[in-house]
């Protein structure tokens, strides 16, 4: 089995660097470019299950890649970004302001705090688990499954797969509209192929990706 889970994206949000969680910001228009770039890129792979969150950011990066293809894509709550209740909307800057406690703590690494009225990590872990499980068990051994989440998710997902530790380690840190390969299978666990790959002509942060 091959997991391709993409990020969706770009937001104004995100250009901003603010967290956004479950509120529903679009893609910008540089997002927007970024989604049919990586479409391009995607064009000649099948899938045999697509599958998105159902925030409009990600489902309008899904709908660019599945766009005319015979597939059904499907939506699913439960991939989801992590719920960040007060400090949606906030960058990291302002939420150490508010909540000075977290200043020894880290933006990406939502491990290491919980935000006022959102929801944990192990949270966020358990039912990205459980929306993994509902898309492994359609495919054949040698199926391929899109997956497009948010940053969030992907760690989560990282940590699913491969532990805790692993996520640990990587210290990854996942670029708007890039992809992370998983191959394997539950039974026989799963290895990763490509992290934030990403069109031959894209250029990210002044470096090429």
């Amino acid at each position: 089995m091959e997991l391709v889970c993409v990020r969706h994206g770009q937001t104004a949000w995100n250009a901003e660097r603010r967290f956004q969680g479950h509120t529903d910001i679009p893609l910008d228009d540089e997002g927007r470019a970024q989604a049919q770039g990586l479409a391009a890129h995607l064009r000649v792979e099948s899938f045999d299950v697509a599958v998105t969150s159902d925030l409009s950011r990600a489902v309008m990066t899904a709908t660019l890649i599945c766009d005319g293809r015979e597939l059904a894509l499907e939506r699913d709550a439960e991939f989801r970004e992590m719920r960040f209740g007060a400090w949606e909307g906030l960058t990291w800057d302002e939420i150490v302001a508010r909540w000075p406690e977290l200043a020894t703590a880290h933006e990406t690494t939502p491990r290491t705090y919980t935000p006022e009225g959102g929801e944990t990590y192990e949270g966020l872990g358990e039912r990205v688990m459980r929306a993994l499980e509902r898309v492994t068990d359609r495919l054949a051994p040698e199926g391929r499954a899109l997956i497009v989440s948010h940053a969030g998710v992907m760690h989560a997902l990282v940590r699913g797969l491969l532990g805790p530790e692993a996520e640990t380690t990587l210290h990854l840190r996942f670029l708007p509209a890039s992809i992370m390969r998983a191959v394997g299978s539950p039974a026989e666990g799963w290895r990763l192929s490509s992290i934030n790959e990403v069109p031959a002509d894209r250029v990210a942060g002044g470096l090429r990706t």
